[in-house]
């Protein structure tokens, strides 16, 4: 640690014309001297540099500060290391001082553990016959020697013995490999198991250099795919971000992050050059995460998979960034590529310029919803408006917001007071002239934007609606009554997705097909809900027949009420002539309610009786 004084005797002995010359061209002015930005690339003489002061300051930008913060924000330095460098340049020897041993941190034994694993699974990797397989597919995805080494890339053997044995015989003991989350053990008094076996290995190492965890991906088929280490004393997945101990400088000194979705999309660009990447672990970016990113850069720029779970995680990544005072950008890759293999397609010119083609992270998501035709009708307007009022909500820079929302008003028809008095409503933490100062997290979208038949992300069966389960249930163990339901109940008149997808999967399919024609029809997030309902019992003749009656009078019940809520909430932004329509439309959805009654449906009990 650098002693107090060891950091003024630096500052007053600092050469900040000389430091900052060797990057700016500088020409006296008087008591300054004054050149081109080197912030924001200016072209005229407006930066200035004061050597009595130690200061510097943009006149365009506002950037300022000491030689330190120069350092720092050019490039990419960390305090300690901005000293480090000036003192050498001044001559000056500077004091640091250890800390005491009573302050040695106590995890440090645990990251010096998973250095020495991350060292074993190198060897394994290159030195060992069993990571001849994890060589040949890192040649195949043309990842070079070189690159593995940069980020520590290893294999995890198959073997049960091989890791545990090597770090007993060096003094680690089977209590701590389990403590770490190293070995695994399935059954109180079970064998210890490695947790990661034949999987290539990706070393996670926190902002701070330490080794934290790891990321195993299995080499042939199987699941998970991906396998992170379990949660410990240093590392909690949703506060870390891979990559970020080597892209911190980078980020500073562009002046911007770029967030990927993956492992090997971080690889594959900072091989191609693109150093100021990082990637969540595999989740969607958490409020911590996002957290971490302004110390070093206040623009994002979202490079998420195209395809619906991307583009919904792209949406929320941004919110948590906007709470967070960034400027997003979204950039849009062609349809099927992801940033590796995109990269690895075209290059990093190719994706410079998709860079260069970003779009505002709240443009996107209008252009989203007009593409799907939210804002051409007065119902969908309401819906689109709901979606973009947690952007709107979690925007916490005050002139940002103001510009959404002026862009919103412009977009959607909807006046830019409705607009504001909605924002407030929806979030009673947050003012619209308090922008941005709710102490909670931003929130964040719970359906994507566009129809969709599923969410990209396995639900839990346990939070199935029962009245909807129980209609779908019927269906697919008596498929006869599928035309018949089909006549009163679409399938977005479902609420639960994996519902909604097995229903359209029955309808796609004419009832004598088997029941593996219906189930290659579904997403993949439905095939549990799917296998179960199957296993489900539904009851005989009349009981049946009355449950599906019952079912589809309060499902459609369920669907008109959803209706009118929603234009009692749309008449709020209506115009005049709007509401009238709207009030018109309520009305005979009231009377379509009162006609839905009781607890059957007789138009389908008629139905089935002839």
């Amino acid at each position: 640690m650098i002693t107090d004084e060891s950091v003024e005797r630096v500052r007053e002995g600092a050469d900040i014309v000389q430091i900052i010359g060797e990057h700016v061209k500088l020409r006296r002015s008087g008591n300054s001297y004054r050149g081109p930005c080197p912030f924001h690339q200016g072209t005229g003489p407006n930066f200035s540099v004061v050597p009595a002061k130690g200061l510097y300051h943009c006149f365009v930008c506002n950037e300022s500060g000491d030689v330190f913060t120069y350092l720092q924000k050019r490039l990419g330095m960390d305090f300690p290391d901005a000293i480090r460098y000036v003192a050498n340049k001044a001559g000056i020897v500077i004091e640091e001082v250890q800390r005491s041993a009573e302050a040695v941190d106590t995890r440090q034994p645990m990251w010096d553990l998973y250095a020495m694993v991350a060292d074993w699974f190198r060897t394994q990797l290159w030195d060992e016959r069993a990571g001849e397989a994890a060589r040949n597919y890192l040649s195949f995805r043309r990842v070079t020697r070189d690159v593995a080494d940069r980020f520590g890339l290893g294999f995890a053997p198959r073997d049960l013995d091989a890791m545990r044995n090597h770090l007993v015989a060096l003094g680690v003991s089977e209590e701590v490999l389990l403590a770490a989350g190293l070995l695994v053990q399935r059954e109180e008094g079970g064998a210890l198991r490695p947790r990661f076996r034949d999987r290539l290995m990706f070393p996670i190492v926190d902002a701070s250099g330490h080794h934290v965890a790891f990321g195993g991906r299995l080499l042939g088929p199987g699941e998970p795919k991906y396998l992170n280490s379990a949660e410990s004393p240093v590392f909690t997945k949703g506060r870390v971000l891979y990559g970020l101990h080597m892209a911190k400088h980078a980020i500073r000194r562009e002046g911007r992050v770029m967030l990927v979705e993956g492992y090997f999309d971080v690889v594959r660009l900072v091989s191609a050059g693109f150093e100021w990447v990082v990637a969540p672990l595999g989740t969607a970016l958490t409020e911590d995460q996002a957290a971490l990113l302004p110390r070093y850069a206040k623009q994002a720029f979202l490079l998420y998979d195209n395809d619906r779970p991307g583009l919904k995680a792209t949406f929320k990544a941004g919110d948590r960034l906007l709470h967070e005072r960034m400027s997003v950008q979204v950039v849009t890759l062609p349809e099927g590529e992801d940033p590796d293999s995109f990269v690895d397609k075209f290059g990093g010119e190719k994706l410079a310029e998709q860079l260069s083609d970003a779009v505002d992270i709240f443009e996107r998501k209008l252009n989203e919803l007009a593409r799907n035709g939210y804002f051409a009708e007065l119902h969908r307007k309401r819906v689109a408006i709901d979606k973009l009022l947690p952007t709107l909500r979690a925007t916490a820079d005050s002139v940002t917001r103001d510009i959404y929302i002026a862009r919103a008003s412009e977009l959607s028809g909807v006046t830019r007071e409705a607009l504001e008095r909605e924002v407030s409503q929806m979030s009673p933490r947050v003012s619209v002239s308090q922008a941005g100062r709710s102490p909670g997290p931003p929130p964040v979208e719970e359906e994507p934007i566009a129809d969709r038949r599923s969410s990209g992300r396995r639900r839990p069966i346990a939070a199935t609606p029962g009245i909807e389960r129980s209609l779908v249930r019927i269906l697919l163990h008596d498929r006869s009554h599928v035309e018949q339901v089909a006549e009163h109940i679409g399938p977005d008149e479902l609420r639960d997705p994996a519902l909604r997808d097995i229903y359209r999967a029955l309808l796609s399919v004419p009832p004598d097909d088997s029941i593996e024609v219906v189930a290659s029809r579904l997403e993949p997030e439905s095939a549990d809900l799917f296998s179960l309902l199957q296993r489900e019992p539904i009851g005989e003749g009349e009981e049946v027949q009355g449950s599906l009656a019952g079912s589809i009078a309060r499902i459609r019940r369920t669907a008109v009420q959803r209706k009118m809520d929603e234009i009692t909430r749309a008449i709020r932004i209506a115009s005049p002539e709007e509401q009238d329509v709207l009030i018109s439309e309520k009305r005979r959805l009231m009377d379509d309610l009162a006609a839905l009654g009781g607890g059957s449906f007789k138009s389908f009990d008629r139905a089935r009786q002839t």
